[in-house]
């Protein structure tokens, strides 16, 4: 498990859908179960849980995390980061639709920062998947 934080947050990332249980050391979190991850058939198309943004359990603090192995290309990458974060900037603007072009871009702008952490991950972190980016 990789675990940085930022100001506002604090991103996890793991090939093991499962992963995030034990970090906070829990079985039941948010609605989800430690033992029904455990016995999901977890593949690169198809998890428990391929990403998950919420509270950090007895904390105000929020989590993102990402399942490095549902990161299959740069697009499912991109639209899964584009996905949790905008849970997190919906719960950031107090889940006010008057802000809404605010909370798109700021998920937009804070998932165009950690798209190269997740890539940079998926590389150094014993993958065998491969840069997906083309070269001109």
């Amino acid at each position: 498990m990789t675990r940085i934080e930022f100001d506002d947050y604090i991103l996890y990332t793991s090939f093991d859908a499962c992963a995030i249980f034990e970090e906070f050391e829990m079985i039941n979190i948010h609605g989800l179960n430690y033992y029904d991850c455990i016995f999901f058939d977890n593949t690169n198309d198809d998890t428990y849980i391929a990403g998950w943004c919420n509270l950090i359990p007895n904390s105000d603090k929020y989590y993102v995390f990402i399942n490095l192995s549902r990161c299959n290309s740069d697009i499912e990458t991109f639209g899964l980061l584009m996905h949790e974060l905008m849970h997190l900037s919906i719960h950031l603007h107090n889940e006010d639709l008057k802000f809404e072009e605010e909370i798109i871009t700021w998920a937009e702008l804070e998932a165009h920062k950690l798209f190269p952490i997740i890539k940079n991950e998926l590389q150094t972190n014993h993958s065998l998947k491969e840069d997906t980016t083309t070269q001109e």
